[in-house]
């Protein structure tokens, strides 16, 4: 029998109800390899897990508000009726007074008129995986049989828009839209219509004894050295675990994300803040102003976000589903007690108990507080292990935020909304413009970053 410990209140549960299974083949996604931990699995969850998984998140919180969340894999290879049939049972086993609330992730090619319509009339929160425009998309969103997906991603896009249906925008970053932020932004914002964005870095890890049995080429998981992956299918595919000292070729350089970020800040905080919130700009903020930042990314401790699978087993996270992080399974101990079982306060814990000396020195620390576990496998400067891979990347764009944050910060102490900083941002560039309509080519540039200003702002 699992100890338990005093339970979390609330907590975040993303519920997977088939498996790993998906109906596309995106060539860096981490979860499709799944499927090797239930060997002979319809991969399908029951009726009755189904009730007991319901019954038990609800009985769990003692707060007036749970989410129900559905991921995958594809959750919507369950078919419609499985998720009306959630509906009954949420009603049947709701607290009075409690709010329960839905969301879903979805890669979108699957919902039609129907699926929109009850996301409409039970109020889901519909999350889309799009990776930018069509060439950006579809350069890894493939499907079982190698085919694009866009025009299906769109399309199921629009009939989320036509019933009126809440949603927002997952955009996976990689080598194939990085490099392209302002697009990628505009494209979200404009063609998607979408007002709330999130950013999820590609970090592919690969373990060298994968790439060597694949007569694959291998170097060190360092910024800036990459080995191409060995498998091009999902068949191909060793079981994915939080292991490797090696990185994809699809994968996400530091830099690539810090710049990427300060790409897309540079033209959102001068065209919509307010308008359009994007998550890690959300995050960031609540960090500036001492507040939980609602993201465990960037929060001091993690384990509040646990994932079960279809057949109830449940793990840390979504991105430890492997078996060192398995808790135990819901129809054998119940839920409260495993979300509260040493083990998974220890994982929590372990984000802050196993930052090096290099990270709890940095000035940024506030801010990232080390980053996702699963991506600290560097070695700092002076030799400690547990730097994550993004350092870099965290660096250059929180240090690019220092200052606007910090007028966000004051703003929002002073009762006043951050929008306000697009009217100081607009005043600075034409300050700014009037200053540059007197610089010759060969002048040293204005902005004061010691380049002639044909090679900085004069540059066309």
């Amino acid at each position: 029998m699992t100890t338990a410990l005093r339970p979390p209140p609330a907590f975040h549960l993303l519920a997977k109800p088939t498996g790993a299974t998906c109906n596309l083949d995106c060539a860096y996604c981490f979860f499709l390899s799944k499927e090797m931990l239930y060997p002979g699995s319809r991969f399908r969850m029951a009726d009755e897990l189904l009730a007991s998984y319901i019954r038990q998140l609800i009985e769990a919180h003692t707060v007036p508000e749970v989410q129900i969340a559905w991921q995958g894999g594809e959750p919507t290879l369950m078919g419609l009726p499985f998720f009306e049939r959630s509906i009954e049972l949420v009603e049947q086993y709701r607290k009075p007074g409690m709010r329960v609330t839905y969301a879903i992730q979805t890669n979108g090619t699957l919902l039609d008129d129907a699926w929109a319509a009850f996301f409409k009339q039970h109020n889901f929160l519909v999350g889309i995986s799009i990776d930018g425009p069509r060439a950006m998309h579809d350069a890894y969103r493939v499907d079982k049989g190698g085919q694009p997906t866009f025009d299906k991603v769109m399309r199921g896009l629009g009939f989320l828009q036509a019933h009126g249906v809440e949603y927002n925008t997952l955009t996976t970053l990689h080598r194939a839209n990085a490099d392209h932020p302002v697009e990628v932004y505009r494209f979200l914002r404009n063609e998607c219509k979408s007002n709330f964005i999130q950013f999820i870095p590609i970090i592919e890890r690969v373990p060298a004894s994968a790439l060597t049995q694949a007569d694959a080429a291998a170097q060190l998981a360092v910024p800036g050295q990459v080995s191409t992956a060995p498998w091009s299918s999902w068949r191909d595919r060793p079981l994915y675990t939080q292991a490797g000292e090696l990185i994809t070729d699809r994968s996400l350089l530091p830099e690539q994300y810090g710049d990427f970020l300060i790409g897309v800040f540079e033209e959102w905080v001068r065209r919509d803040v307010g308008a359009v919130y994007v998550q890690m700009f959300d995050v960031a903020l609540a960090n500036w102003i001492g507040e939980p930042p609602g993201l465990c990314v960037h929060a001091k401790t993690c384990g509040l976000a646990l994932a079960i699978e279809h057949n109830g087993d449940l793990y840390s996270c979504d991105h430890f589903v492997e078996p060192a992080y398995k808790l135990g399974n819901i129809l054998e101990t119940p839920m409260i007690e495993l979300v509260a079982s040493p083990q998974q306060q220890q994982f929590g814990q372990d984000k802050f108990d196993t930052l090096p000396q290099y990270c709890l020195e940095c000035d940024v620390r506030f801010a990232c507080h080390g980053g996702c576990p699963k991506d600290r496998f560097l070695h700092t400067p002076d030799g400690a292990p547990g730097l994550n891979y993004l350092c870099a990347g965290f660096k250059r764009f929180f240090h690019h935020i220092d200052e606007p944050m910090r007028v966000m910060a004051g703003l929002l102490r002073q009762r006043r909304a951050p929008a306000e900083i697009m009217r100081l941002y607009q005043e600075r560039d034409q300050r700014l413009a009037e200053t540059f309509a007197d610089a010759g080519r060969n002048d040293p540039c204005p902005c004061g970053s010691g380049k002639k200003f044909k090679q900085c702002h004069g540059r066309r």
